[in-house]
């Protein structure tokens, strides 16, 4: 005879898939996804395929002669395309957090240039950074405008 289960066992229970064992039992993967808000695992597998890449490319990059002008020539060209837009909504101190700034991007508050970005694994270039804003008619855009008395009067009309 079986006993019964307790409840925290339970818990535990319904978040282990017997089915696909193989693909739930990854740990490192769950906490990564979690980390850096990602809601599907193939992104996840593109992820580390093109993370693994990078980290090769980055080792081929670091094993050059350090007075090569290509090696600085080449760091420099890939450090100008790792940068997400969530991060940089970070750095820019348009968000307090990752998660929000992922929730910001989604609903559609954030364009770079004259695009709105809806998606959240968009890429920024150092040249684009400075053209992150809000979107013109975003509430959130108009909610820190009035608080740092900069919004205008013309604005307050509509």
């Amino acid at each position: 005879m079986v006993r019964k289960l307790k409840y925290h066992e339970q818990k535990l229970l319904k978040k282990v898939d017997f089915i696909n064992w193989e693909v739930d039992n990854n740990i490192h993967e769950v906490k990564v996804l979690r980390r850096y808000r990602i809601e599907k695992r193939e992104d996840y597998t593109k992820y580390n395929k093109l993370s693994r890449n990078i980290r090769d490319l980055a080792q081929k990059i670091r094993d050059l002669d350090e007075k090569d002008g290509f090696r600085a020539q080449s760091t420099h060209h890939l450090l100008e395309k790792l940068r997400r837009l969530p991060c940089i909504m970070l750095t820019l101190r348009m968000a307090q957090n990752l998660k929000t700034a992922i929730t910001f991007i989604e609903q559609g508050h954030v364009r770079v240039g004259p695009e709105v970005i809806t998606d959240p694994a968009f890429l920024v270039t150092r040249n684009m950074e400075d053209f992150v804003t809000w979107v013109d008619s975003s509430k959130i855009k108009q909610h820190v405008m009035n608080y740092n008395d900069e919004r205008d009067d013309f604005d307050m009309l509509a």
